[in-house]
């Protein structure tokens, strides 16, 4: 085979190669960003749009004025805003409990002690020589009751004439009387169990 012979055969192949790289381009362009489109004759002037217009402006308005006013743009005198944080309030506030005049013992049927009936301190027992008594997690309380469903003021126990009031003192998890969901002050009857987080106390005379 003569030089000449080789070098057009060597000439064919690579253009056949050349070939075969640009329609693998073209293939993947056209899977990437599809066909290309074709231009069609420009509108007639004066003629209609078939499609209504576009409402881009006056959504960006919107958008523009919204950031504005997140922003502090809007001029004018500023007003503070009202505290809207909410506020305990105690619904015996202001009351006096009850109790027997000097020298008058008090009545026999009024329950003296407190008894844990379940919890960490079950079988203990509390005195109840005061007027009131406070449970909850912090140390102040009579009552400390350490577990992660105690509020740190959780309820108290107020003597108001010949019986025991229970109060929840808004509780996060609350406080159950017999079962029920204490959401005012509600008079304690001896013997009734009392539920505060895992712990369950009763009052006795």
């Amino acid at each position: 085979m003569s030089d000449l012979t080789l070098l057009i055969l060597r000439l064919a192949f690579l253009a056949l190669l050349w070939v075969f790289v640009f329609s693998i381009v073209y293939s993947v362009r056209s899977d990437l960003f599809g066909p290309r489109a074709r231009r069609g004759p420009d509108p007639q002037p004066g003629a209609s749009s078939p499609f209504p217009s576009s409402p881009l402006p006056t959504a960006q308005a919107t958008v523009t004025e919204r950031i504005a006013l997140q922003a502090g743009g809007v001029t004018g005198p500023s007003e503070p805003l009202p505290d809207v944080s909410p506020q305990r309030t105690d619904p015996l506030a202001g009351l006096t409990p009850r109790t027997p005049p000097s020298g008058v013992p008090p009545t026999p049927t009024v329950p003296r002690r407190l008894v844990i009936t379940s919890g960490p301190k079950e079988g203990a027992e509390i005195a109840l020589d005061g007027e009131q008594l406070t449970i909850g997690r912090s140390s102040e309380s009579d009552l400390v009751v350490r577990d992660d469903y105690t509020s740190t003021h959780h309820a108290r126990l107020l003597l108001w004439g010949d019986h025991w009031v229970v109060q929840d003192l808004d509780s996060t998890n609350g406080t159950f009387l017999d079962g029920t969901r204490v959401t005012v002050p509600t008079p304690l009857p001896a013997g009734t169990p009392v539920r505060i987080g895992t712990t369950t106390f009763e009052l006795r005379r």
